[in-house]
């Protein structure tokens, strides 16, 4: 068996660099998308597949490229929201380790799993844009892996605070007058190179013992960063599309884990995926194609988003030369796992041509639902596991119905998926199976 989750934003789902998606109806409206009504649906939905977990995805500020703004809502508050919408699916936020004080996204992490009855996650990302930094009152960003080691410290900072209560630290005594037994936490002062802090927390430890941690850094530091850390790795080859890529990341995360003194079967390796599925093959690929046909809008919004990641400007280069010849770590502070997997398959290609087959995915996946279970189920074979986050834009109520009614039952009727709730937490379904 495999597992499956989402990733999403809340923002205008059916809207692309195109314009509205001809599936799209008013969901794209804001008074729609920005009340999250889609996003309870879809968390619903999502439940009702039996789904691990859907992510909320986040950057903290607008972009710089005025062509591509994308206004979204806050995923702290989406969290809360989704919790009360659903009682199994998991919930992951996105949270910068380089913009929140430890000690108030903790807390504030720790509250959302106690209200979903032990259902929260944290996505650590360390933020790459200076202008984010100077959006919190900072000149710039650090160099990238001195990010890394700033989350590192972070994150062991933030365990501690909710590690600091034992479980059932309730006396509830009218003798005594107390409600909490005090000698069921732990006082203790942290003091690092980059943070500081009291513990504990004055939120009791987690339903699921510790809110899962879920992290997609693909740099020799990101990955280390992860093996340490994350109950769930995620993984994209931004359009590389070989299963031997996804199982040497697979296997190399493995070994950075065990590495750490871990379990690696207790850290779940998740592929970003967007299947296109059709009546037929020729239905799928047509779809596929309006979907990423490169238009001049689309070719604008990958060099906007390849700067806005990469924190190099990428318009400077001639779109017909071959790729750029770039070592990511020596010219950018920036996502260098990005560039380096778009250069892997660059191999005798100009920039225009990569950036035309450049995806947020690590498999192709196009076909009728039965075509496309099949190469789901042939890739994980081949790769060892662990499961597949579906990612989708435009995003629709049409492509949802194509995925969650079409494509998951076939997998749930093969016994690759589950098809039912067998637990109630988060880093219960993660280590279901």
């Amino acid at each position: 068996m495999f597992h499956l989750a989402w990733f999403t934003n809340p923002r205008a789902h059916g809207w692309t660099a195109n314009g509205a998606d001809r599936w799209a109806g008013n969901d794209i409206l804001p008074e729609r998308w920005q009340t999250l009504s889609f996003l309870k649906d879809m968390a619903r939905q999502l439940e009702g597949a039996c789904f691990d977990f859907i992510m909320i995805e986040d950057h903290v500020v607008l972009t710089n490229d005025k062509q591509n703004l994308e206004p979204r809502i806050d995923p702290m508050i989406v969290m809360p929201v989704l919790a009360e919408a659903t009682r199994k699916l998991g919930i992951i936020g996105t949270f910068s380790s380089s913009f929140y004080p430890p000690f108030l996204l903790a807390r504030q992490i720790n509250s959302v799993d106690h209200i979903s009855g032990g259902r929260a996650g944290w996505n650590v990302v360390t933020s790459s844009e200076d202008w984010a930094a100077q959006a919190f009152g900072k000149d710039k960003q650090p160099p990238h892996d001195e990010r890394y080691a700033i989350a590192d410290e972070m994150l062991d900072l933030v365990k501690q605070l909710w590690d600091a209560w034992d479980p059932n630290p309730w006396e509830m005594s009218a003798e005594t007058g107390r409600y909490v037994d005090p000698t069921k936490f732990r006082e203790f002062t942290f003091e690092g190179k980059y943070h500081k802090s009291l513990g504990p927390l004055n939120v009791t430890r987690s339903p699921q013992e510790r809110p899962a941690i879920c992290q997609a850094g693909s740099s020799p530091a990101g990955r280390d960063f992860a093996a340490k850390h994350a109950d769930v790795i995620l993984c994209s080859t931004f359009g590389q599309n070989s299963v031997q890529a996804l199982k040497d990341f697979r296997d190399d995360v493995r070994a950075r884990v065990a590495r750490h003194g871990r379990d690696p079967d207790d850290v779940k390796v998740m592929y970003l995926i967007s299947p296109v599925l059709g009546d037929t093959e020729e239905a799928a690929q047509q779809r596929y194609q309006e979907v990423v046909g490169m238009t001049p809008a689309i070719l604008a919004q990958r060099l906007g988003r390849l700067t806005l990641h990469t924190d190099m400007d990428w318009t400077k280069f001639d779109l017909d030369a071959p790729f750029p010849d770039i070592d990511p770590a020596g010219v950018t502070q920036g996502f260098q796992g990005m560039i380096a997997s778009l250069k892997a398959f660059s191999k005798g290609k100009t920039l225009r041509e990569t950036l035309s087959e450049q995806e947020t995915t690590s498999l192709k996946l196009i076909g009728t639902p039965e075509q496309v279970a099949d190469q789901m189920q042939a890739a994980i074979e081949e790769i060892g596991g662990d499961g597949f986050l579906m990612h989708a834009r435009p995003l629709t109520r049409r492509y949802l119905a194509e995925v969650l009614d079409g494509l998951v039952p076939i997998l749930q009727r093969r016994g690759l998926v589950r098809g039912e709730y067998t637990t109630d937490t988060l880093r219960g379904h993660l280590k279901a199976f």
